[in-house]
């Protein structure tokens, strides 16, 4: 039972490495490209709530979201989002400019 709790944990954690740099980015901050935003502030409270019962517990949570395949884990997909976010920005450009020119004519 110990295992699997860790485990949840530890997948929660996978999108939150520094649970500090979660309270300095804004979720609704206009030029950000990173989707993990959310994720990232639901384990930060998580981690908050679970920090007030238990700091040792807490700290394992810290330590867990340390780990090299967390780390490795979650830098990919920031990375990967982060293209899908400037190509999906640049097809708006595209589509807006196509919409103006041949639609409305301008």
């Amino acid at each position: 039972m110990l295992q699997s709790r860790a485990l949840v944990i530890a997948l929660i954690l996978l999108l939150s490495t520094t649970l500090p740099e979660v309270h300095s980015k804004s979720i609704f901050e206009k030029d950000r490209r990173d989707w993990l935003v959310i994720p990232d502030a639901i384990a930060a409270y998580i981690y908050e709530t679970v920090n007030k019962m238990s700091p040792k517990v807490g700290q394992f949570l810290v330590d867990a979201a340390q780990t090299p395949v967390v780390v490795v884990t979650r830098n990919f997909l920031i990375r990967e989002t982060t293209k899908l976010s400037i190509l999906a920005e640049q097809l708006m450009e595209k589509i807006k400019n196509l919409w103006y020119t041949r639609v409305l004519g301008y």
